[in-house]
């Protein structure tokens, strides 16, 4: 009776895993490169446009403030010595002043940029992972790779078709304007 029950579960695990086997060989896997089309899909690449373009006026604004301070501080260089000590102590006070200011809009400008910033990479993300899923189930296969992926032939790789029908519906898909209704705009640094 043991051997029986033994050779039925053999038998059984064989009927089991014949049909897995068939069905591993036909899989149809691929892999996308989840960095590259950040970089290079034409949405991501409008995305960061429109973002520099909303926070070019605070960058622009930081500069010129810059710029006032530097004179102020080189004039306060050249003529400190020939002020009146109540001028100066003025003049020094009001340049210690527009430096804390300065440094305070950078650092709101800079995480204002960043958070934004997050906000389009997160939509970004999202809207290329539907296109790579699109693109699977269009050519129906049964798993896509993205992350974590430490090795794939070129011929798994369907990044560069991705890549194509995200440039197709770039060029059918109307522009979408930045986001002004934003209290505050996120910034980067100004350039000096």
């Amino acid at each position: 009776m043991r051997r029986l029950n033994w050779a039925g579960w053999m038998v059984a695990i064989g009927l089991v895993t014949a049909p897995l086997g068939a069905a591993q060989a036909e899989m149809k896997i691929a892999v996308v490169n989840v960095p590259r089309l950040l970089d290079e899909a034409p949405q991501a690449k409008a995305a960061m446009q429109a973002l520099s373009e909303e926070f070019a006026p605070r960058q622009r604004e930081i500069v010129s403030q810059q710029k006032d301070l530097k004179a102020k501080e080189e004039k306060l260089q050249r003529d400190g010595a020939v002020m009146a000590e109540n001028e100066r102590n003025r003049t020094e006070k009001d340049l210690r002043d527009g430096q804390r200011e300065l440094q305070r809009k950078q650092n709101e400008y800079v995480e204002d940029l960043n958070l934004r910033r997050n906000e389009e990479i997160g939509k970004l993300q999202r809207s290329l992972l539907q296109e790579v899923q699109n693109y699977a189930k269009g050519a129906n296969y049964d798993l896509v790779v993205g992350d974590g992926v430490l090795y794939a032939t070129q011929s798994l790789d369907i990044t560069p078709q991705v890549l194509s029908a995200l440039q197709a519906r770039a060029k059918t898909a109307p522009a979408t304007p930045p986001n002004n209704g934003a209290a505050k705009q996120p910034s980067t640094q100004p350039k000096q």
